[in-house]
């Protein structure tokens, strides 16, 4: 059968022969005991439903010993033989470009070089999943393989609810993940409806069909670090950068400290991942021993190297043993997927990456018990560091709020925030968030690495352009970028599909867009598929990150995420998606996304400009009405460039007065 024919099969009509558990594959942690005897029953009828009644007698048993083995029925049977990566678009079978141009980008988020569980359809952090069981993948792709520009998908949490009759302007996937009733958003909400095959965790750009393997995050980090450096006023050169995690998107983290220019230290217990990541290029070094660190990290401050060094180890013992080495930590931080404590998202102390696994699966309540202490030695750590000038900020992992409610020493005076600050507060959020910089990528559809150079030097010929008169506020974040785009080929950014990534606000997305779909237009290059981070200026409604600088109390609101996804809908999305949870834990965020797909027509160009302009701006409204200094001075600079603009510009209150 070739690619084409199988993708078009969709759930096979013969069953396939079982496949064996591949060991070497990074495969996601035993979820733990959670559904009663009567919701085992349902889980099986629930994932039975995807099949014909004359296969049940012989599914039955073998769904039964996943849900027994692995806490889900992930249908390992049904993983395709064909090898999964993002193949060039003319490779896909179908009636519609847009169509295929989407599964291409569900197979690069389930390339094995891209997730970090595979096997379990899961592209990152821990239980970001792309589908709930490869049927549902089946069916997806041949319903994309089938669909008309006419005609809308509707995916409930990795289920695809069906084809729906719609128009040419409508999206073509309407995407929701893990949108429970608020009352129902606790993590073992999450675990019983995951179990039972009703709602699954998108993350941010898993659900979403826009993961581009690290390198995503490597550009958001290495501005997060280099702007980190300039807060404390020091030179990257010979500084530390000490921080954990390799899985998913925390992988990026060595890369960007490279990028900077500064010593990173990333801790990680998990082997193969580690790896992974050393295989690909992102960390330079790997050290076991705690002892053979101390010794490398002094080595390379002394020769002020630029060096990313993976302890495969716990974090909580290099934040020690650093201190009692009096070893100086410049900038500190943490990305494990504290969204996910209990599950795998971060480990503890003492234990090993396999005694771990096998106690949360076996004895939850003391695995949490011990990740609660790991969190309150950890907090106690970088305290200790802190005092004598170690600038630590929350990377928006949710690392603070587990901390505080392990009952970690982490809050502020006040007893209400915290005593450090989210990189958002401090960096992202008045630097680039509130000026409509954000995270704007691009995949070619071609697969070809000159169309990828080809897309860098037009999208840093208009960087330049615009950078000539563009105002004081943003002549920093222009640079950066601009640096960032020139160097990017030489970075070997690229894991799985032909991607990049920059930082713009939307005068820059729209005229890159803009000269993309013109080249396209001209036969230079091929298809460009946009999309971007959720972790953006308006898709997402965050608390502890995206929004933790909205200071009016509307923080915790969730209005603009939900106008985000429902106006690019209309204004020409190919792909839009919903999600709970993503980035920071279930029930804490609410985010959205969107893919749109360039194909060199003058419809291209109209939907780019309406929806990339509404895509920005809608939060720059909102930040502006939060009163946020740069989000006034961009709104009214949009303003004069479109005169159907027109905002609520709050009024300042003395302060005095009050």
């Amino acid at each position: 059968m070739t690619f084409k024919e199988a993708i078009s099969e969709g759930i096979p009509i013969i069953l396939p022969e079982q496949k064996p558990f591949e060991s070497e594959i990074n495969h996601a942690p035993k979820r733990k005991e959670i559904l009663s005897a009567e919701e085992k029953k349902l889980a099986l009828r629930n994932a039975l439903r995807y099949f014909e009644a004359k296969h049940h007698a012989e599914l039955l048993p073998e769904f039964k010993d996943e849900l027994e083995k692995y806490g889900r029925i992930y249908m390992y049977r049904f993983r395709p033989d064909y090898r999964m990566y993002a193949r060039p678009i003319s490779d896909y079978p179908g009636k519609c470009e847009q169509a295929k141009a989407i599964m291409l980008m569900i197979q690069n988020n389930l390339d094995y070089a891209v997730a970090q569980h595979p096997h379990e359809l899961i592209t990152y952090g821990g239980n970001g999943a792309v589908f709930q069981n490869w049927a549902q993948y089946l069916l997806t792709m041949k319903y994309l393989s089938e669909m008309t520009e006419e005609q809308t998908l509707v995916m409930y949490s990795g289920h695809p609810m069906g084809l729906f009759p719609s128009h040419k302007e409508a999206p073509r996937v309407v995407i929701t993940n893990g949108m429970v009733i608020p009352n129902y958003s606790k993590p073992d909400d999450w675990e019983k409806m995951n179990a039972l095959g009703v709602s699954q965790y998108g993350q941010m750009t898993a659900g979403s069909y826009m993961y581009i393997g690290p390198q995503g995050i490597v550009h958001g980090t290495t501005i997060t670090v280099l702007n980190g450096f300039r807060k404390i006023k020091k030179n990257p050169e010979g500084s530390i950068f000490v921080t954990s995690g390799l899985g998913g998107m925390s992988g990026a983290q060595p890369k960007a400290g490279n990028i900077a220019g500064c010593i990173t230290i990333c801790a990680e217990v998990n082997p193969k991942i580690t790896k992974i990541r050393h295989e690909q290029g992102w960390i330079n070094e790997v050290i076991v021993k705690v002892e053979d660190l101390v010794i490398r990290v002094r080595n390379a401050q002394t020769q002020k190297e630029v060096v990313s060094i993976a302890y495969l180890g716990n974090i909580v013992d290099v934040w020690e043993r650093f201190d009692s080495e009096n070893i100086h930590i410049d900038l500190g931080s943490d990305q494990t997927s504290l969204h996910n404590p209990w599950a795998g998202g971060y480990y503890p102390v003492g234990l090993s990456f396999e005694e771990s696994n096998e106690l949360m699966a076996i004895n939850p309540e003391l695995f949490k018990t011990k990740v609660k202490e790991t969190l309150v030695r950890h907090a106690a750590a970088i305290n200790k560091h802190s005092a004598k000038g170690t600038y630590f900020f929350d990377y928006g992992n949710a690392f603070l709020l587990e901390a505080s409610r392990a009952g970690a020493d982490v809050m502020a005076i006040d007893g209400i925030h915290f005593k450090y600050p989210s990189y958002v507060q401090d960096i992202m959020g008045p630097m680039c968030f509130d000026y409509g910089f954000g995270p704007f990528r691009w995949v070619c559809a071609s697969g070809k690495p000159e169309d990828l150079a080809k897309t860098d030097q037009i999208a840093c010929a208009v960087l330049e352009e615009i950078a000539k008169t563009a105002p004081i506020e943003i002549h920093q974040q222009m640079q950066d970028n601009i640096k960032w785009i020139k160097e990017a080929q030489k970075n070997k950014l690229v894991v799985g599909s032909q991607a990049r990534i920059l930082y713009a606000d939307a005068e820059g997305r729209m005229k890159i867009a803009e000269a993309f779909n013109n080249a396209i237009a001209k036969k230079e290059i091929g298809y460009v598929i946009l999309g971007r981070d959720h972790h953006d200026v308006s898709g997402t409604d965050s608390p502890y990150r995206e929004t933790s600088n909205i200071y009016d109390g509307s923080s915790f609101t969730a209005d603009m995420a939900i106008h985000n996804v429902i106006g690019d809908s209309f204004r020409g999305a190919t792909w839009v998606s919903i999600h709970n949870g993503g980035g920071v834990g279930w029930g804490e965020v609410i985010n959205g996304g969107f893919g749109m797909v360039l194909d060199g027509t003058e419809d291209s160009d109209r939907r780019l400009k309406s929806m990339l302009f509404w895509d920005v701006n809608n939060g720059i409204a909102r930040r502006n009405w939060a009163r946020n200094e740069g989000a006034i001075f961009a709104i009214k600079k949009a303003m004069k460039t479109q005169p159907l603009l027109k905002i609520t510009i709050p009024n300042l209150v003395d302060d005095d007065l009050l």
